[in-house]
């Protein structure tokens, strides 16, 4: 089931933010997060906050419905626009995640989308992208939502080996997502994702090389490829501490890593974040940039995290519960918890330390530049954009980040 939400302070009823969060937001970028929180089926490695019919049957009532969920979601829009108040940033990017945005009906994604241009307005070069089960779109699904206005699109897919598929509780079957690709292609969308993930329980380097190969044959601009987690209180945690299947060590995901980023060098794919590659940088995902830089974004639905101005809130996450307090007027916050300039200084370094561009010096305290120094001597970051006062992850270094971002944030 999905994970427990964080402790906070409370969040007012009307959702009203602190004046201080909205000072310099004319300097920020805006984006929107609208989640989703349906799927047909449950994966065994899951635990975002998503349910399945048999999961919400009895639970929510009307209210936790996929048939009225837009409605309910563009509530959250129209809230957001009055705690937002006179801000007149424009959107630049929305991203719509879950569980399977593709359940619902494209002409509802595009109803959701058409309330954030009637709130706040579009910019005229906004990013806008939905998340997508290869099983739950079809060319006119897809067509739809281009003609209403998405121009990204990510897949979900995994693996291009039934085996692995089959450990993951992944329902598509190979060489679907890769159709979808051409599908997408041929509705107009310029940019395409294909999602995979690494080190799943009895994947081999050769399938993992042949998932690379089947996903950049499909010819999207950007792949994401992450290693798999393994998360208390999901099925395959189960599975493996029963000793179905084996558990899959540090050293095999380090090698996968290396396989994918040797692959996608290759074929003309630069690494401009940890687990994501794309061709350009008109290629890259600018939502996703929003989060690894701090920047501004309201997450609508239920369990979604927003931040705004050094203030950072969570909605409650069970469906019924967050169409209730909106239909009676209420934020659907449920906790939330305001960022100290420590908080933000140690963040930057843990989020931008990821990227490409890596993290400037002068955030570093006198024991992480002392630790920046010795990483540079063991070849963990690079010694040109140190010169000119960047710390910038080696290929080495990407593969200890974790490590090495702990030792900078002191």
């Amino acid at each position: 089931m999905p994970s427990a939400l964080p402790d906070g302070e409370p969040v007012p009823a009307d959702g009203a933010l602190p004046v201080s969060a909205l000072a310099g937001s004319a300097d920020r970028p805006l984006g929107f997060y609208l989640h989703v929180p349906y799927c047909a089926t449950r994966c065994g490695y899951c635990d975002f906050n998503t349910y399945t019919a048999t999961e919400l049957r009895g639970t929510g009532g009307v209210l936790a419905s996929r048939d009225n969920y837009a409605d309910t979601l563009i509530d959250e829009i129209r809230l957001a626009r009055k705690v937002l108040g006179d801000d007149p940033r424009e959107v630049r990017t929305v991203f719509v995640g879950g569980g399977t945005p593709t359940l619902l009906a494209a002409g509802d994604l595009v109803r959701m989308l058409g309330a954030i241009r009637d709130e706040f307005g579009l910019a005229a070069d906004a990013e806008v992208t939905t998340e997508a089960n290869p099983e739950s779109v079809d060319p006119e699904y897809l067509s739809v939502l281009r003609h209403g206005g998405f121009n990204r699109v990510s897949f979900g897919m995994q693996s291009a080996k039934q085996h692995v598929l089959r450990v993951l509780d992944r329902t598509h079957t190979p060489g679907r997502p890769e159709a979808c690709v051409a599908e997408a292609r041929a509705a107009g969308f310029e940019h395409v994702n294909l999602d995979l993930i690494y080190g799943t329980p009895g994947e081999s380097d050769d399938d993992w090389r042949a998932s690379l190969e089947a996903a950049l044959g499909a010819g999207p601009d950007h792949v994401s490829a992450y290693a798999l987690i393994v998360e208390e209180g999901t099925q395959l945690a189960r599975r493996i501490r029963r000793g179905e299947v084996p558990m899959t060590d540090d050293d095999v995901h380090a090698d996968r890593y290396l396989i994918a980023d040797e692959v996608m060098s290759e074929a003309g794919f630069d690494w401009y974040e940890v687990s994501n590659w794309a061709t350009s940088e008109a290629g890259r995902c600018l939502h996703n940039e929003l989060y690894w830089r701090g920047a501004d974004w309201w997450g609508a639905g239920p369990g979604a995290h927003s931040h705004v101005g050094g203030v950072r809130w969570w909605n409650v996450k069970h469906p019924g519960a967050y169409a209730a307090a909106l239909a009676a007027g209420r934020s659907p916050g449920a906790g939330r918890e305001l960022l100290s300039e420590e908080d933000r200084r140690v963040e930057r370094i843990l989020l931008e330390l990821r990227l490409r561009e890596g993290v400037p010096l002068e955030l570093l305290r006198e024991e992480g530049l002392a630790a920046s120094r010795r990483a540079l001597g063991e070849g963990l970051l690079e010694a040109g954009p140190y010169g000119e006062g960047r710390a910038v992850l080696t290929l080495r270094g990407r593969l200890l980040a974790d490590a090495v971002v702990r030792d900078l944030v002191d």
